[in-house]
């Protein structure tokens, strides 16, 4: 029996060690790692230490809500999109590549985005493709945009200030958006779009200039109709100059 039982125990200790053995050997394997092909729901390109520095992912695993990368919470209301999204050295998301399409009742929506983020805030360049059906009638834009954004911002403090000004809205509507225009005046929050290449919702093609409160300026730009104009307006949004000159 003593024999039985020492010649179990050894077996045992020698199965464990053998797998444990053939697992780490497996895992530190050195060289590159090839592929024919891969099926995979999401990947995090990792450093050395451990910083998240790129995520690719499927719709379902695609970060938010009580999700935290880096040790730092997650946009809690962006619809989850397959895509790409960029982090840097400090563990900061940094901008991000997301695009979506389906077929819907009315006809079909579809969308495009590619992002680069002010540090540790919101997008200062995006290329941006929208394209819907309603009925029988199809809208598609294209553009590449660049923002101008607040000098004090910062992806946590916009945040709670943006759950603050929600439940302001529910209680008292007056009071925030007086707290509102403080926050922007303070370049706490805000941005506003400063150029404007490419194709508008009204189908215009051309250059489009804002100023530094994100209303328009000067448009250069060809029309639905194939006509080429140049135009400049005033702080109330008058034309002020156009070429060539309108007719009444």
């Amino acid at each position: 029996m003593k024999r039985e039982l020492i010649f179990l125990r050894a077996f045992a200790i020698a199965t464990v060690a053998g797998m444990i053995l053939i697992t780490t050997s497996g895992f530190k394997k050195n060289g590159n790692q090839k592929f024919s092909e891969i099926d995979v729901e999401r990947i995090n390109i990792v450093e050395a230490n451990g910083t998240v520095k790129m995520i690719i992912t499927n719709v379902d695993r695609f970060p938010n809500g009580s999700d935290k990368i880096n040790a730092r919470p997650t946009n809690e209301e962006r619809k989850k999109r397959s895509g790409m999204l960029f982090y840097n050295e400090d563990g900061i998301e940094c901008g991000g590549f997301i695009y979506d399409g389906q077929k819907n009742e009315n006809g079909h929506s579809s969308g495009l985005s590619l992002t680069y983020d002010q540090y540790d805030g919101d997008q200062v360049m995006q290329l941006l493709t929208k394209d819907y059906q309603k009925g029988d009638k199809r809208f598609v834009s294209s553009s590449l945009v660049f923002n101008d954004r607040p000098s004090k911002e910062s992806q946590l403090k916009t945040a709670e200030i943006i759950k603050e000004l929600q439940e302001l809205r529910k209680i008292d509507p007056k009071t925030m958006k007086i707290k509102q225009k403080e926050y922007e005046e303070n370049e706490l929050i805000g941005g506003v779009p400063r150029v404007l290449l490419g194709k508008t919702r009204s189908q215009n093609n051309g250059l489009f200039l804002f100023d530094d409160k994100g209303l328009p300026k000067a448009m250069f730009y060809i029309d639905k109709e194939n006509k080429a104009k140049l135009e400049f307006y005033d702080e109330q949004g008058n034309t002020i100059a156009s070429f060539p000159e309108k007719t009444k």
